[in-house]
């Protein structure tokens, strides 16, 4: 997921070695479909049923694109064998930018696309507060926009905390808060922290310079819903469940007033 680029002639990362979680297959272990299934797929029409469209979503850590197209085929209920012939349409109900650090994985995104006129994949540093602002900024400008209606972080949150730090993730959360009227959020439960650095170990190399100073620990999904409710001005809407490899997906609203009043105000138009 939130991804650093390979370098040329390393090895073979086993699941959860890779410091960034730049995984070059990681759908092949974690398929889309174990997501996707939980999410109702009249989610964006049951939040947004007045918004002017298109909507704007944004993935954070989209590594090499294939949950971002499952995630757009199922919110738009567009079919598998489906590509370029919908781009018309879909486009005028959703737009998505997804990003990732890996600029090797957001290569082969674009490369694999079928939506390339809606879908846009950027290779971005999140955490890097110089350029994420400009350059989202940018993007959203295009549509007379100052923020996403939501944004999608699926599996990102460990990799952050573990290279960042307690304030990392909190920053982080607070960023992400901040950009969008809801955030759907996949944490990663404990165990794959310690699975990480184990396996990190395990291949001789150096460990997370965080992992053993972590305060925030524990129950990740509860700690990190008390961060954004607590601190993030966000309130928990729903949680659709957990998948096969025990990740929770948390749906959150913002009440920060900049968010209240763009669809209320297209209502009265």
């Amino acid at each position: 997921k939130m991804a650093a680029p390979m370098s040329e002639g390393s090895p073979a990362l086993e699941p959860g070695a890779a410091p960034y979680g730049n995984f070059p297959n990681y759908s092949r272990f974690h398929p889309p479909e174990g997501r996707v299934r939980l999410l109702p797929g009249g989610l964006l029409r049951s939040l947004f049923p007045a918004a002017a469209r298109p909507l704007l979503g944004l993935d954070v850590g989209c590594n090499s694109g294939e949950l971002s197209v499952a995630l757009y085929r199922h919110f738009l209920g567009l079919q598998e064998s489906k590509g370029s012939l919908d781009q018309p349409a879909a486009g005028k109900d959703l737009n998505l930018l997804c990003c990732d650090i890996d600029p090797v994985l957001i290569e082969r995104a674009r490369q694999c696309s079928p939506f390339p006129a809606s879908i846009s994949f950027a290779n971005l540093d999140i955490m890097d507060s110089s350029a994420r602002g400009p350059f989202l900024s940018s993007y959203l400008s295009r549509f007379g926009r100052s923020t996403f209606d939501i944004v999608f972080c699926m599996s990102v949150t460990m990799w952050i905390h573990l290279n960042h730090g307690d304030s990392g993730l909190m920053e982080f959360l607070s960023f992400l808060s901040s950009l969008c009227k809801y955030l759907l959020i996949e944490p990663q439960p404990w165990k794959c922290y310690r699975a990480a650095a184990r396996r990190l170990r395990k291949l001789g190399r150096n460990d997370f310079d965080h992992f053993r100073s972590l305060a925030i620990n524990g129950d990740m999904a509860e700690r990190i819903t008390q961060i954004l409710t607590k601190d993030c001005a966000m309130e928990l809407v729903c949680c659709f469940g957990s998948t096969s490899w025990d990740r929770s997906l948390l749906l959150f609203k913002s009440n920060r007033p900049n968010h209240e009043g763009r669809e209320s105000s297209e209502q009265e138009q």
